[in-house]
């Protein structure tokens, strides 16, 4: 009986441990995440490119119910060219809703 009590507790604790840890790991995605792998899929799309290097560079709010993440990807074209890309993604912050994504290219890393 008493080696049942014991798994059982062994158990228990190990699931406790178990979904603190998980929910430790999802509380540390950002809220920019979703704005991000936005980003980088619509340059992909757009340009044809690996991405080799990803910054997010801020939030901003622009209105009440406009805000825009900006993102600056490092880029390789097909043909080696290396360049940045500047995306920025506004958004409804109240709704969640894309409103556009807007790219800027650079050749400064």
């Amino acid at each position: 009986m008493r080696v049942l009590m014991i798994t059982i507790l062994t158990l228990v604790l190990g699931f406790a441990g178990i979904s603190t840890t998980i929910s430790a790991a999802s509380s540390n995605i950002p809220d920019y995440a979703k704005w991000g792998i936005i980003a980088v899929k619509e340059t992909q799309t757009k340009y044809n490119v690996d991405i080799l290097d990803y910054k997010h560079i801020g939030r901003s709010s622009l209105s009440a119910n406009q805000s825009r993440e900006q993102f600056k990807l490092w880029v390789r074209a097909k043909d080696g060219k290396q360049f940045a890309v500047y995306v920025n993604v506004d958004f409804n912050p109240n709704t969640q809703q894309l409103k556009t994504v807007q790219f800027s290219e650079s050749d400064r890393h």
